[in-house]
């Protein structure tokens, strides 16, 4: 059943992200400019607004944000591939990225005092950081 779902999610998605692909190459903008945008506006929403206590909104924009990472790799596949810098900069800025979130969740539990709170966002944090490691 979830590998059915996985299936038409995933084709559901792509009816959405390969036209915005298409129209911001046919633009010039390319998939590292895309992958460093997602991270500048993750760090906004998780810095800016997670850490100073606005959770909701800090939330949208960050989910808002992280689904730039599905348009950067579908503009890399559609420009002829993806390189070894553009996989390495995609990386690096998901870890910035999670981090950001985890540490801003990290520090407004410690603003409230729920310091269990900040140890489970550190372990999410360290665990976040192994990902690429795993791979």
């Amino acid at each position: 059943m979830a590998k059915i779902f996985q299936v038409s999610a995933r084709a559901g998605m792509t009816r959405v992200v390969e036209p915005i692909a298409r129209a911001l190459l046919r633009a010039g903008v390319t998939p590292n400019a895309v992958t460093v945008a997602g991270t500048v506006g993750v760090l906004v929403g998780a810095l800016g607004f997670g850490a100073r206590g606005h959770l909701v909104a800090g939330a949208l924009i960050v989910t808002l944000f992280a689904l730039t990472d599905l348009l950067d790799g579908t503009m890399a596949r559609m420009s002829g591939g993806s390189t070894r810098v553009g996989a390495f900069l995609d990386s690096s800025m998901d870890r910035v990225a999670d981090s950001a979130v985890f540490g801003a969740v990290a520090y407004w539990l410690a603003t409230q005092g729920n310091y269990s709170g900040v140890a489970a966002a550190l372990v999410c944090l360290a665990a976040g950081s192994l990902v690429s490691y795993v791979k």
